[in-house]
């Protein structure tokens, strides 16, 4: 078992465990909520006889065992009626609220029969049975109690949620792990060929007849390298350098425009032919290169891609508009997470790239500006001017 395995292991087990133990409180919790509650209706049950010998009256003498029954009742609020429901008696209610709200004695009582049964006390008068009732409801401290369970289930919802939150990052972490170094394994591997390369392209060279094949090469060549490096530079921390962003946008479309359609019409406007910003050319190029790539696979070999550079108060507004066949509304933000895409062959990893080099390496936005199915799509870079 690898060492992560063994991590991973052990971190489901404290997971478990720490599950297995707040439901075990909650479990406990409940039912020593449901004893006490009963030892309170006990309570009662004893009042109520102490009360069936004194005959239900507060002011009789009583004997020095019903009085300590009697008052041993310090926090169940209690409400004693007679049969006609006129109110005799209370103890443990609120004394301000009492002089303040005339109604506040009914209020407490309806309370109480909707949460309690009431004790009959029936007590044998010489002409009469007298019927008494005691209506009560849960003291302070059982109703403090009953809220108890509650938090700990409000903790365990938070807590599943920290938990799914961890998991989900340790998984995405490993997942940038796993793309980084596939990268830089990318841009290791793609050295040595590219070292062949060029001296295959001196070879060429020295034949006066192949030295046009020999440029083209060349220039190929010198994009696997562009290639190469921007993968090594994925993972790393990426330094930015003031550059005009005209310069790197024209370069970088000058080479797809050379090897894609015929039947594509690009144009490119900008406000200047020099607008400077601070910047990674290698990546920032990448990033220009997958939209129009984008734009080319939307317009199917054949329509319009238009560039438009502009300078918006303190900052750069790139977009890049295409001819091809829309972005539905729903997509515009999903369109940039990793792995998804609507090709057949493809990573869906471009867009995603694109966003995080422009957002999280040059402190821009990336988005999708307008789209309409059939007609289109603008994507638009912002990015602060050096």
């Amino acid at each position: 078992m690898t060492n992560q395995n063994i991590k991973n292991t052990i971190r489901w087990g404290i997971i478990i465990a720490s599950l297995t133990i707040v439901s075990l409180i909650l479990w406990n919790t409940y039912q020593f909520f449901q004893r006490f509650k009963e030892e309170e209706r006990i309570k009662m049950e004893i009042l109520a006889s102490a009360y069936k010998s004194i005959n239900s009256d507060l002011n009789a003498k009583v004997s020095a065992l019903e009085l300590q029954i009697i008052e041993s009742n310090n926090s169940i609020p209690m409400i004693v009626t007679d049969e006609q429901g006129v109110i005799t008696s209370n103890v443990n209610l609120d004394e301000n609220k009492k002089a303040r709200n005339k109604n506040y004695l009914q209020e407490q009582l309806t309370i109480m029969k909707a949460q309690n049964k009431p004790l009959l006390v029936q007590t044998v008068l010489p002409n009469a049975v007298r019927k008494d009732y005691i209506y009560y409801k849960d003291s302070k401290i059982l109703t403090n109690l009953k809220y108890y369970p509650l938090a700990l289930l409000f903790i365990l919802f938070l807590f599943s949620i920290i938990i799914f939150l961890f998991t989900k990052t340790n998984k995405i972490a490993a997942q940038n792990q796993l793309w980084t170094g596939m990268a830089k394994e990318t841009a290791h591997q793609i050295g040595t060929p590219l070292t062949s390369l060029l001296g295959w392209i001196a070879i060429l060279r020295e034949d006066k007849g192949k030295s046009l094949i020999a440029d083209e090469i060349e220039k190929d060549v010198e994009r696997l390298e562009i290639i190469a490096n921007r993968f090594s530079k994925i993972g790393s921390e990426t330094p930015l350098v003031t550059q005009n962003i005209v310069s790197i946008t024209k370069k970088s479309i000058a080479y797809l425009k050379s090897r894609s359609s015929q039947q594509i019409q690009y144009t490119f406007q900008s406000s200047s032919d020099e607008i400077k910003v601070q910047t990674n050319p290698e990546l920032f190029g990448w990033v220009i290169e997958n939209l129009v790539k984008n734009a080319l696979d939307a317009t199917q070999g054949k329509g319009k891609i238009d560039i438009d550079i502009r300078q918006s108060g303190s900052s750069i507004v790139l977009k890049i508009t295409d001819s091809g066949k829309g972005i539905p509304n729903k997509l515009f933000k999903r369109i940039f997470e990793p792995g998804y895409t609507t090709k057949k062959r493809g990573w869906g990893i471009g867009l995603s790239l694109s966003k995080r080099i422009i957002e999280k390496f040059h402190g821009g936005k990336i988005y999708v500006l307008e789209s309409e199915l059939g007609k289109g799509t603008t994507f638009c870079i912002k990015l602060p001017i050096a």
